[in-house]
C-alpha cells in the first residue's frame, strides 16, 4: 500500500590531503575568516646593492602587468565569500597592484537564473570575459561548445603542474582541451540536528567521532527520531536542481550504486540497489519526498529545527554563522556532520570543484589579461592561500597548506579535511548532456514521491538522461 506523500513546511530560503580525488555547493546550490599566511622567496641581492633590494619586487611587478591594458567582466557564482562583493573588490585590489592596466567588472550570479544570464548573454553576443564556477558548467557545457579558451598554458606552469590528478582530469574537455583552472574543492555530506538525535536515543546507530553510519543502522536512527516525535526527520527534495548532489549521494550510496559509468559517457541510476534505496526510502517514516523545496530551502528547514537532518551540507555550511553561531541550529542544537550511510563501510561523497573559464570573445587583449587574473588568483605566492579562503573551501593542491590557520572555523576545516574529504567520489558531473540529466533525476523523484512505481521511473530516468547524450554528441 503506497503512503501518502507528506510535505515538510515549505519556508522561505537560504580536504587536506586526499587519497585518491575525482570530484549543497555553495550556500544553498549544488554546485560554497582572513588572517594572510604569505612567504616569498627573493634572490640574495649584494650587500653593495641594498637599494635594489628594495625596489626590485615592485620592478617585477611592473614588468609582468604593465603591458597589460584592457577592460575584462568577471561573473562568479556565489562560492563561497566569492559571492561577497567586498571580499572580490579586495581580491581584485590585490591583482590590480600587480596589474594596474587591467580594470575588472563584476558580475554577481546565483543558482536561480545565473545560467540564464549567461546563456542569454552568449546568444547576445556578449559573453563574460571570465566566470567562475565547476566543471559541469565551464567543461562539460561551454567547453563542449567550443565557447570556451584552451587554458592548457596555465596547467603547463609549475603550480599548475601541482594540481590533484583527478581534479586536473576533471578540467579537460573530450577533445583534450583545458576550460577550467581550478581554485578550490569540496566534498558535499550530510549534517544532523545532534540534539535531537540524543533526545530520541538514537546515537547508539552513530559512529560519532568518526563521523560514519551504516545503512541499517541509518534505517534504525531515522525511526529512533521519528518515534520520539518528529514527523519530519528528513526529505527527498526535488522542487529543482538546486542540492541534488544530495538526493544523489543518499540514493546511490546507500546500497553501494553508481550514478553514471567510469568512462562518464552513460548514465548508470537503473539498477537493482538504486531501486532499493529509493523504495526503502519511500517506505520509511520521517523520509519525506517534498516537491515544494531544493536543497537551499532543505537547509533552511533543518537549521529551524523543521527537519532532523539535511542531505544538502559540506564545510561552508557547517562553519556558517549568519543566523546562529557556526555548528548550531537557529535554536542553539548542535549539528554533527556526517558521511552518508553506506551497506559496505565505503561511503563515496559527491564533490565540487571551481575555478575559471575564458569565454573567447575573439578579443586577444581580453584573453590575455583574463589569463593573467587566473594566473594572480590561482597561482600567485602572496595571494592563493587567500584566494581559496575566500572560497571557504579546500585548495586543489596539496602543496598549499594552512590556508585556515589561526582563524575561527580552523577546527571545523581540520575536522572535514580528516573526515570528509579523503571520501571524495569520482566526479561525473562531466558526462555530456549533464543539465538534461539533472532535470531528469527531480523529475524522476517528483514522480515517485506521488507513488510512481519505482522501477518504471528509474528506467525512464536512465532513459531520457541517455537520450541526452546522444543530442549532446
Amino acid at each position: 500500500m503506497k503512503k501518502t506523500v507528506k510535505k515538510v513546511l515549505a519556508l522561505g530560503l537560504s580536504l587536506i590531503m586526499v587519497l585518491s580525488l575525482a570530484a549543497c555547493g555553495s550556500k544553498g546550490s549544488d554546485e560554497p575568516a582572513q588572517t594572510q599566511e604569505t612567504q616569498e622567496t627573493q634572490e640574495e641581492q649584494a650587500p653593495a646593492e641594498p637599494a635594489a633590494e628594495e625596489t626590485e619586487p615592485a620592478a617585477e611587478e611592473e614588468a609582468a602587468g604593465g603591458d597589460l591594458s584592457a577592460s575584462i567582466t568577471l561573473w562568479t557564482y556565489p562560492i563561497g565569500n566569492w559571492g561577497d562583493s567586498a571580499t572580490v573588490e579586495s581580491l581584485i585590489a590585490s591583482f590590480n597592484a600587480a596589474y594596474p592596466g587591467v580594470t575588472v567588472t563584476v558580475e554577481y550570479l546565483d543558482y536561480t537564473n545565473g545560467d540564464d544570464q549567461v546563456n542569454t548573454a552568449i546568444e547576445g553576443g556578449q559573453a563574460p570575459d571570465i566566470v567562475m564556477e565547476g566543471p559541469e558548467r565551464l567543461v562539460a557545457n561551454w567547453g563542449a561548445r567550443g565557447l570556451m579558451v584552451d587554458l592548457s598554458d596555465l596547467f603547463a606552469t609549475e603550480a599548475g603542474g601541482e594540481i590533484y590528478e583527478s581534479v586536473e582530469k576533471a578540467c579537460k574537455g573530450s577533445d583534450g582541451k583545458y576550460y577550467e583552472y581550478p581554485l578550490c574543492m569540496v566534498a558535499h555530506c550530510m549534517a544532523i540536528n545532534q540534539t535531537m538525535f540524543e533526545a530520541a536515543d538514537a546515537m547508539q546507530y552513530i559512529d560519532a567521532e568518526n563521523h560514519t553510519w551504516t545503512t541499517d543502522d541509518f534505517f534504525k536512527a531515522v525511526q529512533a527520531v521519528y518515534d520520539s516525535g518528529q514527523q519530519n526527520v528528513g526529505a527527498i527534495y526535488c522542487s529543482g536542481q538546486g542540492g541534488d548532489q544530495g538526493t544523489r549521494a543518499i540514493i546511490n550510496n546507500l546500497y553501494s550504486s553508481t550514478f553514471t559509468n567510469a568512462d562518464h559517457t552513460a548514465y548508470t541510476a537503473n539498477t537493482p540497489e538504486n531501486i532499493k534505496a529509493l523504495e526503502a526510502l519511500y517506505a520509511q517514516d520521517g523520509i519525506n519526498f517534498d516537491a515544494s523545496i531544493n536543497g537551499g530551502e532543505e537547509i533552511t528547514l533543518f537549521r529551524n529545527g523543521t527537519l532532523a537532518m539535511a542531505f544538502c551540507w559540506n564545510a561552508a555550511q557547517q562553519t556558517n554563522s549568519d543566523n546562529a553561531p557556526a555548528g548550531q541550529t537557529n535554536n542553539g542544537d548542535t549539528i554533527l556532520p556526517m558521511l552518508f550511510p553506506s551497506d559496505d563501510g565505503k561511503t563515496e561523497l559527491c564533490g565540487g570543484i571551481w575555478g575559471f573559464g575564458i569565454f573567447d570573445n575573439g578579443d586577444q587583449a581580453k584573453i590575455d589579461a583574463a589569463k593573467a587574473f587566473i594566473d594572480f588568483i590561482c597561482n600567485d605566492p602572496g595571494q592563493v592561500k587567500e584566494s581559496v579562503k575566500a572560497s571557504t573551501y579546500f585548495p586543489v593542491r596539496p602543496t598549499l597548506t594552512g590556508i585556515y590557520d589561526g582563524t575561527e572555523i580552523a577546527d571545523t576545516m581540520n575536522t572535514f579535511s580528516a573526515y570528509f574529504m579523503p571520501s571524495m567520489g569520482d566526479y561525473y558531473q562531466v558526462v555530456p548532456g549533464w543539465a538534461e540529466a539533472r532535470t531528469e533525476w527531480w523529475n524522476m523523484l517528483q514522480r515517485i514521491g506521488t507513488g510512481g512505481d519505482v522501477a518504471t521511473e528509474v528506467e525512464t530516468f536512465d532513459t531520457n538522461a541517455n537520450a541526452a547524450i546522444s543530442a549532446a554528441n
